[in-house]
């Protein structure tokens, strides 16, 4: 059962997956534009992946776990394991009972921030958001109407600017016309 886990079996095992996976594709495309070959190159093709994937069955997948990064030595079949170490120590160096338990509390600690976090993501989660399409509606509605009223706001005021100037105008043509007035009753006056 060695050899199964061994380096070189797992370089075997992806070369001829990777072959007969080209030779299927060969053979259909060899199919497709009707060659003589193309048949024979597809069985070929499609025999060797078949046995491929009843071996791969039988094994049964890898764990793709890397716990050579933590515990040097155990990717080697017959290694032996080393202790875990402290961060820049050697792996032949032991931690003590004290380190190894300052380790475990900055741990806990670490899980029992990413608990209340996600305990805050629950209560996000159950938030109901079902009637905030609505409300997003009608805010979008109230602010269409008062971008219309401002609107109208602007051209009133506009026109009353424009109503000023006129009644500014009016009244300096009533004035003039109120002066000739006067003049005209001033010189009916002196003739009688």
């Amino acid at each position: 059962m060695s050899f199964f886990k061994s380096p070189t079996f797992k370089y075997i095992k992806n070369f001829l997956i990777g072959a007969g996976a080209a030779v299927v594709m060969i053979g259909a495309l060899g199919k497709i534009n009707s060659t003589s070959w193309g048949g024979t190159a597809i069985t070929l093709g499609l025999l060797v992946e078949a046995g491929l994937f009843l071996l791969l069955g039988i094994l049964g997948p890898e764990k793709d776990y890397y716990w050579e990064k933590l515990y040097p030595g155990i990717d080697q079949y017959s290694g032996s394991v080393a202790a875990i170490s402290p961060v820049g120590g050697n792996a032949s160096t032991p931690l003590n009972s004290a380190e190894v338990e300052g380790k475990l509390t900055g741990m806990l600690s670490e899980l029992q921030n990413m608990s209340k976090s996600l305990g805050s993501l629950k209560a996000l989660q159950e938030v109901d958001f079902t009637e905030t399409s609505e409300q997003l509606k009608t805010m979008h509605n109230f602010y269409t109407r008062l971008g219309d009223a401002m609107k109208t706001l602007n051209d009133t005021v506009e026109d009353t600017k424009l109503y000023k100037e006129q009644m500014v105008s009016l009244n300096k043509n009533l004035t003039s016309l109120n002066s000739v007035y006067g003049n005209v009753l001033n010189a009916f006056q002196v003739k009688n």
